[in-house]
């Protein structure tokens, strides 16, 4: 199999050199979907490592992905990040794919790196992402504006090969992310008629904390786990405060 690779990015000049270089020969479609709001040189990295760009205005990342795929003309397509590798491993396994059959998505795990270390708990290992997947047989809902995931007309499977995903490097770097995040998912609750319970701000990071902690075994990890697990249970506070914003302003969702 050769997918065609999509990448998905915005200012991402630091990775995308590397996330290339790591998905060389895999394919001989690669497509570049570059966010309008960029202001660095991802675009001119991207052409000479291979990359075909299209800027686009920012739609949310479900919608980006269809129409990424849209734009597609191998059957299937492989999503990476640009903070992600694909592995030697996970490239062969690739290659010795059918195009045929009645699997029509793959589920990839990933290694998260935070800090320069791989974790082994809290929800951040085996980390399986559906990646691979068949374009006539997958479209993803746009109306959920993070996490998004794709729905299957058909079965999907599991590879072995790891995805390498740099995640987190700085503390401000994980801040901002998380409370992107954050900010996305209260957007998507809002969307649904959701509204904020004062309930929410006890119960909600005290699941999120025993679930990664304890649960998916976030102490593996020892001090970063504990602190990581603490971050994201702090964050399921922040998304319920910008839910009470939304609501309370009647923002819009998708502003």
């Amino acid at each position: 199999m050769q997918p065609a690779l999509v990448i998905i990015a915005r200012d991402e000049e630091r990775h995308i050199a590397g996330c290339l270089a790591s998905v060389r020969g895999l394919s001989s479609e690669i497509l570049l979907l570059l966010d309008s709001r960029t202001r660095d040189r991802t675009a001119a990295l991207a052409t000479a490592g291979g990359a075909q760009v299209l800027v686009e205005p920012w739609r949310g990342f479900p919608a980006q992905r269809n129409y990424a795929m849209d734009r597609c003309q191998s059957p299937w397509v492989l999503f990476i990040d640009a903070d992600e590798r694909i592995t030697p491993e996970l490239a062969a396994e690739i290659h010795a794919l059918p195009e045929d059959g009645p699997i029509v998505g793959y589920r990839l795990p990933r290694h998260n790196l935070f800090f320069g270390q791989a974790l082994r708990g809290g929800g951040w290992y085996p980390d399986y992402q559906l990646r691979l997947l068949r374009r006539s047989a997958a479209r993803y809902d746009e109306q959920r504006l993070v996490h998004e995931y794709a729905e299957l007309d058909g079965p999907s499977a599991p590879l072995y090969g790891h995805l390498m995903h740099h995640n987190i490097e700085t503390l401000a770097e994980l801040w901002a992310k998380q409370s992107r995040y954050a900010l996305a998912e209260a957007r998507t609750l809002a969307l649904t008629g959701r509204r904020m319970r004062w309930r929410n701000l006890l119960g909600a990071p005290a699941r999120e904390f025993w679930r990664r902690y304890l649960l998916l075994g976030g102490w593996r990890d020892g001090a970063l786990g504990f602190m990581l697990c603490a971050t994201m249970a702090w964050h399921e506070v922040v998304k319920f405060l910008f839910l009470a914003s939304l609501t309370a302003r009647d923002v819009p969702p998708s502003s």
